[in-house]
């Protein structure tokens, strides 16, 4: 493989993990309190509530599959906690599109991701571990990350950083039609359906996020979430068009409590992304 194939299949590898987590982007703006029918403002509250609710469980069971154009389709399972940063495990899989296609010749359709507090982990397979001198793991760190141009970077690592349920009710919160659609059955759990569109141009308290998605080509995104009746996230559905195709996620959470743990790979057997970047010619911008 070449050196640019080797940046293209990492850099594939930070942005499967970032969007194959629980939630896609985050916002903590949200609508005035004093605006909106007496039916919207129920919603409102009744959101907060699970937002405050979801964020106090600290940790969370989580299948999710995502979509992003033709590049990529992929499935994730695992958990995570976020007492203090965002910890645990999850296996992500390639299941369609160009990305795949890329990753299956490397035999690294299924990864195993590690999430500590500074940096995240991703496990690739033999054939591609040939590539990296014979190292199964690849380490980012945040703060490198970060340093991506263009202002991906940015967006990954706040995506990784804050991929808690939580963040999806904060975005429908920052929605300006917020509506209670009805009570539904997830998984054979009771709970209320709510729905909303995000605007970027509602993202005004959040200046930083609003150029990220500019950026990435997202006017828009609809946001689908339903809670049970302790006021917990069951199911989320987020959908926007974006820069790269039609993105999609969907993400259900069992096992609010759940004890997660991650421990951090064999150093004998990493190689940093920051390294491997430099071996092979490449910068942030590139």
């Amino acid at each position: 493989m070449t050196n640019r194939g080797v940046r293209r299949v990492v850099l594939a590898v930070a942005a499967v993990t970032a969007l194959s987590g629980v939630g896609a982007c985050t916002s903590s703006a949200g609508p005035e309190t004093g605006s909106g029918t007496a039916h919207q403002k129920r919603s409102l509250a009744a959101l907060r509530t699970a937002e405050r609710s979801t964020h106090r469980a600290r940790s969370v069971r989580v299948r999710s599959t995502t979509t992003l154009g033709s590049l990529m389709s992929t499935r994730a399972e695992g958990a995570l906690g976020w007492t203090d940063g965002l910890t645990g495990t999850l296996t992500i899989t390639y299941t369609g599109g160009t990305t795949a296609d890329l990753m299956r010749g490397l035999d690294s359709t299924s990864l195993e991701t590690r999430y500590l507090k500074d940096a995240y982990y991703a496990k690739v397979g033999e054939r591609f571990a040939r590539q990296l001198g014979g190292r199964h793991w690849i380490r980012y760190t945040y703060d490198y990350l970060a340093t991506l141009g263009g202002g991906s970077g940015a967006m990954m690592t706040d995506l990784m950083r804050n991929t808690t349920p939580n963040q999806s009710v904060r975005l429908l919160l920052a929605a300006g039609d917020v509506r209670k659609v009805g009570r539904e059955k997830v998984s054979g759990v009771p709970t209320t359906h709510y729905s909303g569109t995000v605007h970027v141009s509602d993202l005004a308290g959040d200046g930083e996020l609003q150029k990220q998605l500019s950026q990435a080509g997202v006017g828009k995104e609809s946001v689908d979430i339903w809670v049970d009746g302790k006021d917990l996230l069951v199911k989320k559905v987020e959908k926007a068009d974006t820069a790269n195709g039609a993105m999609t996620q969907t993400a259900y959470y069992s096992d609010y409590g759940v004890k997660v743990s991650a421990r951090k790979p064999p150093a004998g057997d990493t190689e940093d992304f920051r390294t491997l970047l430099k071996k092979q010619g490449g910068t942030p911008a590139s």
